[in-house]
C-alpha cells in the first residue's frame, strides 16, 4: 500500500471524526432550545448578503448543518407570508452590493416587494453598499435609506469573457471540441483568445434588453429618466448624500435611526423576526393552503451524473434519477393537480437533460406541467423545459442557447512536459480515438463531427415540433444563440412571461381549478431536518444522501478520490450542451 494513499485516509478519516463532533455540537445546539415566539407588531428583516441560491442544495448532513444560507424561495415564502401575517408590520430589506443575485432572481424580488405593498404591508431598505443591481432591487421598496458613510457606485452594463487558449498553448494542451455553431460562446473560453464577433452581437443584444428593463423600472420607481440615469451614471461613485439629492435614495440614517423611527410608541426597542426564524412558520397555518396540491420541483445548477449532489468543484449538480423520481412522485400522487417544474440552469451533460425532458413529457401527458425560468434556462436548461405544457420565464431570464459542444482535449502535450510517458495496446479499428493524449485523425474527426451534428438536428427538429416551429425557424433561434426572457416569448421558445406566483396561476388554469381557490405549494425535494439527515437514507428521490460517515468526509474538504475523478469525467464528457458563463449576469 502507497504511503500517499495512506496518509490520504488518515486524513480523511480524522476530517471525518472532527465533522462529526461539530455534527453532535451543532445538534444539541439546534435542538437546546424551542423557537423564539413571533409577536405582534414585528418587522420581517430579510438580510440579503452574498449568494443567492434558487433552492436549498442537495440534502445531506453538509446541508442540513450548515445551510448554505438563504435562498430565493426562503425568500419568496418569507414575502408571501409577510402578506397575510398579522403579527407582522412591514419588511426590512438589510441590503449590500455583496449580493449574488441574478437579473431573473432580482426581477423576482422586485415582484414580490411590489405584491408586498399592495397588500398593504411597508417595505423599507436599508443598504450599507449598493452597486447598481442591489439598486435595482431596492428601488422597489417604499422607502430607501443608507448611512452617511455608505458607498454607492452606480455605472453602466458589461459583459466579460476569460479565454485560456493562450494558457492551454503553454501548457502543450490542445483543444478538440466541435461546436454547433458560431453562437456557442462556451466554447470559446478554450478555442479562441478573445470574444468572436457573433458573441459580441449575442452579447450587446442582451444588454440592450437589460438597459431598457432597468431603465423602465427606475422610471417607474423613482421617477427617474433615462437620460437623467444616464447623467448619474457618469459620476460612477456617489456619497449617499449625493444619491439624497438625486432623489436616488430617501434620507440618511443609521441601522439604530432606522429602528427608531420605526419601532411602536410603547416598545423599548423595535421587534423584528430574521428570516430564518420566520422561514419555520408553516403557511398553511396562516391561510396559505388548499384541498389542491401543486408540487414544485426545484433544478438549479449543472446537469450531469445520476443523483443530484454538491460537486467539489462544480457546486450543485442535477442528477437526472434524482429529478425523475421526483417527477414520478409527483406525478402518481393523486392530491397533485399541477406540476411547476422550476429551472435555473446553465445546461451540463446532454444525456442528462434528455432524460430529464423525457420524463417531463410524459409526466405533462398525465398533468399539466409548466416551466417556471428563474436566472438562467439555456442550453441544457432549456433541453429540460421545452417538453413541458407551457413554459414562463421572467424578462430577464437567461434562455436558448441552443447549441452543443463535444469532444476532447489532448493534455498529451502537458503530459510531455511533466515527464509523464504512456503506451498503449490496442485491438479494433478506432480503438484510441477518445484518448486524452492525441489529437483526433483527420478520419476520425470526419465520423466525430457528422455524429455531432446527426444528434443536434435531431434535438433541433424535435425543439421545433414541440414548440409549432417549422426547422428552419428553429435553426435561425438556435446555434447558440442566447435570449432574455422577453425575446424568447416574441421568439415563441416560451409561452409567457411571469415568475412563480405567474406560474401557479397558469398551472391552475390548466388543472381546471378556480382562479379564487386556493391550493396548497408542495416543494421538492422536501428539505430534511437535521436528526432525518443524521439517521436516514433520503435516497435519489431525496437527492442521494449518503451514510453520514460519508457525508462528514465531504465536509472535511472533499478528500475523495471518486469526487475528483467524477468532476473531470463530467468536464471530458463527450457531449455538453452549456450556456456561456456571461449568459447570466
Amino acid at each position: 500500500m502507497r504511503k500517499g494513499f495512506v496518509h490520504q485516509v488518515l486524513a480523511a478519516a480524522l476530517g471525518g471524526l472532527c465533522a462529526l463532533a461539530l455534527v453532535a455540537g451543532l445538534v444539541a445546539l439546534k435542538f437546546a432550545g424551542g423557537k423564539e415566539k413571533i409577536r405582534d407588531r414585528s418587522w420581517l428583516v430579510m438580510d440579503l448578503y452574498g449568494s443567492l441560491p434558487e433552492y436549498d442544495a442537495p440534502g445531506g448532513v453538509a446541508g442540513a448543518v450548515l445551510g448554505g444560507g438563504q435562498t430565493l424561495q426562503q425568500a419568496l415564502t418569507g414575502l408571501e407570508m409577510a402578506r397575510v401575517d398579522d403579527r407582522i408590520a412591514g419588511v426590512i430589506l438589510k441590503l449590500s452590493a455583496n449580493f449574488g443575485a441574478g437579473a431573473g432572481k432580482l426581477q423576482e424580488l422586485r415582484d414580490a416587494v411590489h405584491a408586498t405593498r399592495r397588500a398593504g404591508k411597508p417595505v423599507v431598505g436599508w443598504a450599507d453598499s449598493m452597486d447598481r443591481s442591489t439598486y435595482w432591487l431596492a428601488a422597489a421598496c417604499d422607502t430607501l435609506l443608507m448611512p452617511p458613510t455608505a458607498s454607492m457606485q452606480l455605472v453602466g452594463f458589461s459583459q466579460s469573457s476569460l479565454h485560456l487558449k493562450n494558457l492551454l498553448d503553454r501548457l502543450g494542451v490542445k483543444e478538440n471540441l466541435h461546436k454547433i455553431k458560431d453562437y456557442k460562446a462556451a466554447a470559446e473560453m478554450l478555442q479562441r483568445a478573445d470574444a468572436s464577433p457573433e458573441a459580441i452581437e449575442n452579447r450587446q443584444w442582451m444588454m440592450k434588453e437589460r438597459w431598457e428593463m432597468f431603465v423602465a423600472d427606475l422610471q417607474a420607481d423613482r421617477g427617474l429618466s433615462e437620460t437623467r440615469i444616464t447623467e448619474l451614471m457618469q459620476k460612477a461613485l456617489l456619497t449617499p448624500a449625493e444619491a439624497v439629492e438625486a432623489r436616488l435614495l430617501d434620507r440618511l440614517a443609521y441601522w439604530d435611526e432606522l429602528e427608531a423611527a420605526l419601532k411602536g410608541e410603547d416598545d423599548e426597542r423595535l421587534r423584528v423576526v430574521g428570516l430564518e426564524r420566520y422561514a419555520q412558520e408553516k403557511p398553511a397555518k396562516l391561510g396559505l393552503k388548499g384541498k389542491k396540491t401543486v408540487a414544485v420541483i426545484h433544478v438549479h445548477g449543472m446537469l450531469g451524473g445520476r443523483e443530484s449532489r454538491v460537486d467539489p468543484l462544480l457546486g450543485p449538480m442535477i442528477g437526472h434519477e434524482t429529478v425523475c423520481a421526483q417527477l414520478r412522485r409527483a406525478r402518481r400522487d393523486k392530491d397533485v393537480a399541477a406540476i411547476i417544474f422550476r429551472v435555473d440552469s446553465s445546461g451540463g451533460e446532454a444525456v442528462c437533460s434528455d432524460l430529464i425532458g423525457h420524463e417531463v413529457e410524459v409526466t405533462a401527458n398525465v398533468k399539466p406541467v409548466v416551466v417556471s425560468m428563474v436566472d438562467a434556462a439555456a442550453s441544457g436548461g432549456y433541453g429540460v423545459s421545452y417538453r413541458a405544457t407551457k413554459i414562463l420565464a421572467l424578462p430577464a431570464t437567461t434562455t436558448g442557447s441552443i447549441g452543443s459542444i463535444s469532444g476532447k482535449l489532448n493534455i498529451g502535450g502537458l503530459l510531455d512536459k511533466l515527464g509523464v510517458t504512456g503506451s498503449d495496446v490496442t485491438l479494433g479499428p478506432n480503438a484510441l480515438m477518445e484518448s486524452d493524449r492525441r489529437d483526433y485523425t483527420a478520419q476520425e474527426w470526419a465520423l466525430f463531427t457528422a455524429n455531432h451534428w446527426r444528434e443536434f438536428n435531431a434535438w433541433l427538429a424535435d425543439i421545433a415540433a414541440h414548440r409549432g416551429l417549422d426547422f428552419a425557424a428553429a435553426e435561425r433561434l438556435a446555434h447558440g444563440r442566447v435570449w432574455t426572457g422577453r425575446q424568447a416569448k416574441e421568439n415563441r421558445l416560451i409561452d409567457d412571461i411571469g415568475g412563480l406566483p405567474r406560474a401557479i396561476e397558469v398551472a391552475k388554469e390548466l388543472a381546471r381549478i378556480p382562479a379564487g381557490e386556493k391550493v396548497t405549494v408542495a416543494h421538492y425535494p422536501e428539505k430534511k431536518g437535521l436528526l432525518e439527515s443524521l439517521t436516514g437514507d433520503g435516497g435519489p428521490d431525496e437527492g442521494g444522501d449518503k451514510s453520514v460517515a460519508l457525508e462528514a468526509v465531504g465536509l472535511a474538504g472533499w478528500r475523495t478520490r471518486e469526487a475528483l475523478g467524477e468532476t473531470w469525467r463530467f468536464m471530458a464528457g463527450s457531449s455538453l450542451m452549456l450556456a456561456p458563463a456571461w449568459a447570466g449576469d
